[in-house]
């Protein structure tokens, strides 16, 4: 038994937990599930396994986040009109006050760690 929480083969998993309808829709109605790898105390920090079904919302990243992105396609749009093509085997780093909005054409997998 190891100490180290891990996660094998994320690709794989298939027994996510629903986490529901993102909350700052703006068309269509992303359902996100997941399962998560470590929670630091009082929610200071997490890391885990994160997918996501089309659609398009609002998001406003509240702290920093890394991603690496396993499978789908999605855009990523800052309010500065910056353009993000998110697809399989992709890295991004979203700091703390990133905003602007996510289109995810085809249901996308990340695993991801919050600081």
């Amino acid at each position: 038994m190891t100490t180290v929480p891990l996660m094998r083969a994320p690709l794989d998993q298939k027994d996510l937990i629903d986490w529901g309808v993102v909350p700052t829709m703006i068309d269509g109605e992303s359902r996100v599930a997941g399962r998560l790898i470590h929670k630091g105390a009082e929610g200071a920090n997490e890391c885990g396994l994160w997918t996501c079904t089309p659609g398009t919302w609002r998001c406003e990243v509240t702290r920093d986040e890394f991603c690496h992105f396993l499978e789908g396609r999605a855009t990523y749009t800052h309010d500065s009109g910056e353009v993000i093509e998110i697809s399989p085997d992709t890295a991004a780093f979203f700091p703390q006050g990133w905003a602007g909005t996510c289109v995810v054409h085809q249901t996308v997998k990340k695993v991801y760690m919050i600081r």
